[in-house]
């Protein structure tokens, strides 16, 4: 998903080269999974004169809006991704940080019967296993 201006305007959000600029490294980037640290990291190295306060304003203005989604991962800081895709869940590697992201429908199906089984339909939910490299 490619954002612009104009969905940066339809969000409620004056364009600004900081909002951009922080816009286009989270659309670019090979990680999808980016803490406000990354993001300002990246920015610094591609030459970019923008404050670490300043990302994280812009990033708590995205999540507002609707543009991110942040995670609170166990064991480490808050990382942020588009909110450009359908529900999917995640696996943070406990040894690495490394956020995977998947998809199974039959994980999907069980939470579902299992809320209908005690009562209850299920609206939203979050899966988030944590896991470490099988050894050899």
């Amino acid at each position: 998903m490619t954002l612009d201006n104009l969905d940066l305007r339809k969000a409620g959000l004056k364009v600004t080269l900081p909002r951009v600029k922080i816009l286009q490294q989270l659309e670019t980037a090979v990680e999808r999974h980016m803490s406000a640290e990354d993001i300002y990291k990246a920015l610094m190295e591609s030459g970019e004169d923008v404050g670490l306060a300043t990302v994280y304003r812009v990033l708590t203005q995205f999540e507002q809006a609707g543009i991110v989604m942040r995670h609170n991962f166990e064991g480490g800081s808050a990382v942020f991704e588009l909110a450009d895709e359908g529900h999917h869940d995640h696996m943070v590697c406990l040894d690495t940080g490394t956020v995977l992201e998947f998809l199974d429908p039959e994980i999907e199906r069980r939470q579902k019967i299992i809320a209908e089984e005690h009562g209850y339909d299920l609206v939203e939910h979050s899966l988030v296993l944590y896991v470490r490299p099988k050894k050899q």
